[in-house]
């Protein structure tokens, strides 16, 4: 049986692994703080990464896989420093974020990073996510890195990718706003086809982990379609959607997905790596759905971490004349 060690376990993403891994009969233990439990038939291990104590339970015996998700640096490298000569192999999720190159169009996974952090720094997320790569990367062809872009699906916590699910559905026939959408790209991949892959590559290095490239305005379409929304779609300029306080790709009063026309390459990066070590997509109109049935499971209404309200909408839809 395959002994599998999650760092974490019990969030999202890492959650989604551990039962991955539970489902093709492995042994699956969870580091975590507790605060949520971790998946029906996996152990878990209390434990918080800032106590310099945390992996003591874990040091007397080997690991078969080990995975790990943190965007703190300074975690990574204690736990790599702590279990990596018990690990038979270590996959770390990293970010299509570590990348200085927002503008090629098609880069593959030998574009330019950004600068890891180093101790001391103030916090900036690639440059962390490129630290901790360097960590892993001491483990050599035993280490796997995966670079997500966008992750979706139901459960989504960051509630970027669904916010479009809820705008469409909780407007009915009345408009919904937009931004700019010709040229200009969409790149997501459902949690759980990161998932899968993650239990079964046998890939090592860097990976780009992410789907296809789809025009933002077929990917909204696809999701309206789904919603059934029947009102129009309103399209505001780029300038006088920042001059009127709405933010780009997440936050607050943000519209999600939506870049500045210069990120050319940050929705476009190539996927063949992942393709042929085993990555596979289910059609994105099936992640969608599940998206949509989610998002009006959890109340289109809800406080979100991305987006508009549906008041906010309606004043600046208003200042448009609609």
């Amino acid at each position: 049986m395959t002994d599998v060690l999650i760092l974490g376990g019990t969030g999202w993403l890492s959650g989604r692994i551990a039962r991955r891994w539970l489902d093709a009969g492995a042994s699956v233990t969870c580091l975590a703080r507790g605060e949520r439990a971790a998946p029906e038939g996996a152990a878990l291990v209390r434990g918080d990464r800032d106590d310099p104590e945390a992996y003591a339970a874990l040091v007397a015996r080997d690991w078969d896989q080990v995975v790990d998700i943190s965007s703190q640096a300074a975690h990574v490298a204690a736990a790599v420093a702590a279990l990596g000569d018990r690990a038979g192999r270590w996959t770390y999720v990293s970010s299509m974020s570590v990348y200085s190159d927002d503008e090629t169009i098609g880069a593959d996974e030998s574009a330019p990073r950004h600068p890891p952090a180093q101790p001391g720094d103030e916090y900036e997320y690639g440059a962390q996510k490129s630290a901790a790569e360097d960590a892993v990367a001491t483990l050599a062809e035993r280490a796997l890195i995966v670079r997500p872009g966008l992750i979706v699906g139901d459960g989504d916590p960051s509630d970027r990718f669904g916010y479009w699910a809820a705008a469409f559905t909780r407007a009915g026939d009345e408009p919904v706003l937009l931004p700019p959408v010709d040229g200009r790209t969409a790149q997501v991949i459902d949690v759980d086809d990161l998932a899968a892959y993650v239990v079964t590559t046998s890939a090592d290095g860097a990976v780009n982990t992410i789907g296809d490239v789809h025009p933002l305005a077929d990917v909204l379409d696809a999701v309206r379609a789904a919603s059934g929304h029947t009102g129009e779609t309103v399209v505001a300029s780029e300038e006088w959607l920042l001059a009127h306080g709405v933010e780009y790709w997440m936050g607050e009063r943000s519209l999600p997905l939506w870049l500045p026309a210069e990120m050319t390459g940050f929705m476009t990066r190539t996927n063949a790596l992942f393709r042929a070590t085993g990555g596979t997509f289910r059609p994105l109109v099936d992640t969608i759905a599940h998206v949509v049935d989610d998002e009006r499971a959890r109340g289109v209404d809800r406080d979100r971490r991305a987006g508009l309200r549906r008041s906010e909408e309606r004043e600046l839809l208003a200042e448009l004349g609609r």
